[in-house]
């Protein structure tokens, strides 16, 4: 089951991040904490499949170094600086010992099948490894059910959730189309056994959120940037994933 801290406290996107204090790095979540907030983070692998704290397949936007994590060594990532800070791209185990189960920490596996198919590799299982010793509030969740499923598996005591959204074909055309539409109504919710979702603010309006929220289904909405957006989307979501701004605790 989710841990109630997931419902009253907000959640901070990739960490409390901004000038000086790049996404998802050890500051971000330091940040994070020293301000009283939750932190969501992502995870890619690197090549050796080590979890890393990273949102994009590609390092240029946040290094400014060409290639993919994923093809990258981590003791090269080590080596490496986010944009704009002397902070490195953090393993999930230096983010989780800098966490030390102080706020409730929700975990995202980046999809690695590419079209949120079946080919999901050993990232979920590495991930699990990592967090069955951690001791604090903590949820995992993906757009990929597939991920989650294969997570399941392996720590089947953690909770666990999706992220959702329209799929809108603009946005996920790598997607098949009948397989967009599965995930646009959540299909897979009841046989992951899941216990939340995370969901597109622009897509709360969904009559299938409003289904899980009559069962009692916890809603987390991202990614909010404004007292009204929180507003909102606080109407349908008991929680929220935010940036840009500080919610009142």
């Amino acid at each position: 089951m989710l841990h109630e801290s997931f419902l009253t406290t907000p959640l901070a996107h990739r960490g409390l991040h901004g000038a000086g204090v790049p996404e998802n790095s050890l500051a971000a979540a330091r940040a994070a904490i020293d301000a009283g907030y939750g932190i969501e983070c992502d995870i890619q692998p690197a090549a050796d499949g080590t979890p890393m704290v990273f949102h994009d397949y590609q390092l240029s936007r946040l290094t400014g170094r060409d290639g993919f994590i994923g093809a990258t060594e981590p003791g090269v990532l080590s080596g490496l600086r986010l944009t704009g800070s002397d902070e490195a791209v953090p393993t999930l185990a230096q983010f989780l010992e800098t966490v030390a189960g102080r706020v409730p920490l929700l975990v995202e596996i980046k999809d690695q099948d590419g079209s949120c198919g079946g080919d999901v590799g050993m990232l979920s299982a590495r991930v699990a490894e990592a967090l069955k010793s951690y001791e604090g509030p903590v949820a995992v969740m993906s757009f990929n059910p597939h991920m989650i499923a294969a997570f399941r598996a392996v720590a089947p005591e953690i909770a666990v959730g999706l992220t959702t959204c329209s799929f809108d074909p603009d946005d996920w055309a790598q997607v098949p189309p009948e397989r967009r539409e599965e995930l646009a109504q959540i299909r897979d919710f009841d046989s992951l056994r899941a216990s939340f979702i995370s969901h597109d603010k622009a897509d709360l309006a969904n009559p299938r959120v409003d289904a899980l929220r009559a069962q009692g289904v916890p809603i987390l909405s991202w990614t909010i940037r404004s007292e009204a957006e929180e507003e909102a989307a606080r109407l349908i979501a008991e929680n929220i994933t935010f940036e840009g701004y500080r919610p009142v605790i």
